[in-house]
């Protein structure tokens, strides 16, 4: 006897984009780093674009699963690098959740996508970070390289907004695309 599975158009959304942001994750995986550990974010991407056109529990879906099913496809399952990408994929939706009800909440005032993209990345260097902290490297030393690493946060999360408006603009063929209001 078999049985069949439903799916929604949300379910098949939800694997497209995660397969494109695990695409592009294993991509940068391949990338050299100027620190370990630190990449572009261009994963980051699609998460953003997925908030901005489906809403908030769509991409929690993409970027847990991005980070899940990349590190099986990497081999770093359950080693350090996936408690880092983990953490830090965590602390983004949970500050991507936020400033999405705040924007959504607060009439006439929208955190776009390069708003967006500056506090996800600034939420993700900081859950890393401090994950790094307390379970890997808990030694003083270590906090000297909080700054730089969130001014590289802060650069990258600025350029992942500006992909994103980018992106937002040809799929919505608006210039000034903000936030897409579809959830």
């Amino acid at each position: 006897m078999t049985q069949t599975i439903q799916t929604t158009r949300d379910d098949h959304l939800i694997a497209w984009f995660t397969a494109l942001a695990i695409t592009i994750h294993i991509a940068e995986s391949a990338l050299p780093s100027p620190l370990p550990g630190v990449k572009p974010g261009l994963a980051n991407v699609v998460t953003l674009i997925v908030l901005c056109r489906y809403g908030w529990r769509m991409a929690v879906w993409v970027a847990l699963l991005r980070v899940l099913i990349g590190s099986v496809l990497l081999g770093t399952f359950l080693s350090p690098t996936f408690f880092l990408s983990l953490s830090g994929a965590l602390a983004g939706v949970t500050a991507l959740g936020l400033g999405w009800a705040v924007s959504r909440a607060v009439p006439g005032w929208a955190l776009g996508p390069l708003g967006l993209g500056l506090l996800a990345a600034l939420a993700h260097m900081t859950g890393q970070f401090w994950t790094a902290y307390v379970l890997f490297i808990p030694h003083p030393a270590l906090l000297h390289l909080f700054p730089p690493l969130m001014t590289l946060a802060a650069v990258l999360g600025i350029v992942s907004g500006v992909l994103t408006r980018s992106v937002l603009a040809r799929l919505n063929s608006d210039p000034s695309a903000s936030m897409v209001k579809k959830k």
